[in-house]
C-alpha cells in the first residue's frame, strides 16, 4: 500500500513542476493520468461514481471534486490537486494546495495554517485514540485559533482495498469521540479549510463544491497508518516541496 500511497506524492512532483500561468487545468489532469498509467498504476478517481476525471482540480473558491477543463492557471491563484492511485490491489489518496504566482499573505496564511493543522491532526492518529481526537486537534488549530471555516459536509476517511472505507474522519469533533483507533487501520486524513465561513453549495455538475461567500479554500490530504508506535504516514510530500522550490511559477513553499 506504501508504493500506492508515494507514487500519488510522484504524480503531484509531476505536475508541480510544470504548473505555471497560461497552463490549462486539463492539461494537469493529462498529465497526471498519464505518469500513473506509466507506471503501472490506475487513476483511482476515473469513472469513480460516474466522476469523469483521473485528478480533482478545485480552482481558488472550490473546496473539492472541481471538474479539469480549458480554465487556464493566472497569476495568483490558488488550487487543490486530489490524485488517487489503485495499485498492488491499494488506494493512495493525497491532497494538495499550490499557489501560482504572487499571492496575499492572507492566502499564504491559510495554506500554512491548513497544513499545519494536518500535521497536528496526525500526531492524536495513534492506537487507543479515537477518531475525535484528530478531529479536535484540526478544528482548534483552524477554527479556533484562527478563526476559519472547516467544512462539515465533507470528511476524511478510511483507506484501502477500497478508496473509501469507514471510518469517517471529519475535521472537527470532540475528544475522546467517534471510532477507536487500531493498529493496521489506514486513514486518509484531509484537512478542508475555508478563509470565510464553514458553509458550502454544490454546483449543478453533481461534484464540485464551493465556499458559499467564495471565499478561497484550502486543501491537504495524507495517508497515515496506525500502528503500536509512532504514526506511519504513507505518502509524502518530500517530492511536491522540492518541485514547488525549484518552480519559479509558484511563490509559496512551507515544510513541516
Amino acid at each position: 500500500m506504501r508504493e500506492a500511497c508515494l507514487l500519488v506524492g510522484k504524480a503531484h512532483a509531476a505536475a508541480a513542476s510544470i504548473l505555471k500561468p497560461g497552463i490549462s487545468t486539463m492539461q494537469i489532469n493529462d498529465l497526471v493520468e498519464e505518469f500513473i498509467r506509466d507506471n503501472g498504476a490506475t487513476p483511482s478517481f476515473k469513472n469513480y461514481h460516474g466522476f469523469p476525471y483521473a485528478t480533482c482540480i478545485s480552482m481558488n473558491e472550490a473546496v473539492v471534486h472541481g471538474f479539469p477543463g480549458s480554465h487556464m492557471l493566472t497569476e495568483g491563484d490558488i488550487f487543490s490537486l486530489d490524485i488517487g492511485v489503485y495499485k498492488n490491489g491499494f488506494h493512495g489518496d493525497s491532497a494538495y494546495t499550490y499557489a501560482i504566482g504572487s499571492v496575499s499573505d492572507e492566502v499564504k496564511q491559510l495554506l500554512r495554517v491548513t497544513k499545519e493543522s494536518l500535521y497536528l491532526g496526525i500526531s492524536k492518529a495513534r492506537q487507543g485514540n479515537r477518531v475525535g481526537d484528530i478531529a479536535n486537534a484540526i478544528q482548534e488549530h483552524t477554527e479556533k485559533k484562527h478563526g476559519y471555516g472547516v467544512v462539515r459536509e465533507l470528511v476524511g476517511h478510511g483507506l484501502g482495498r477500497s478508496l473509501h472505507e469507514d471510518p469517517q474522519v471529519p475535521n472537527y469533533g470532540k475528544k475522546g469521540t467517534g471510532a477507536k483507533l487500531k493498529a493496521g487501520m489506514v486513514l486518509a486524513i484531509e484537512p478542508m479549510i475555508n478563509m470565510g465561513v464553514k458553509d458550502v453549495v454544490h454546483l449543478d455538475d453533481g461534484w464540485t463544491v464551493l465556499t458559499k461567500d467564495r471565499k478561497p479554500s484550502a486543501h491537504f490530504e495524507h495517508d497515515v497508518c496506525i500502528t503500536t508506535a509512532e504514526p506511519d504516514i504513507l505518502s509524502s510530500f518530500k517530492e511536491i516541496e522540492e518541485a514547488e522550490k525549484k518552480n519559479s511559477n509558484l511563490s509559496w513553499s512551507y515544510t513541516i
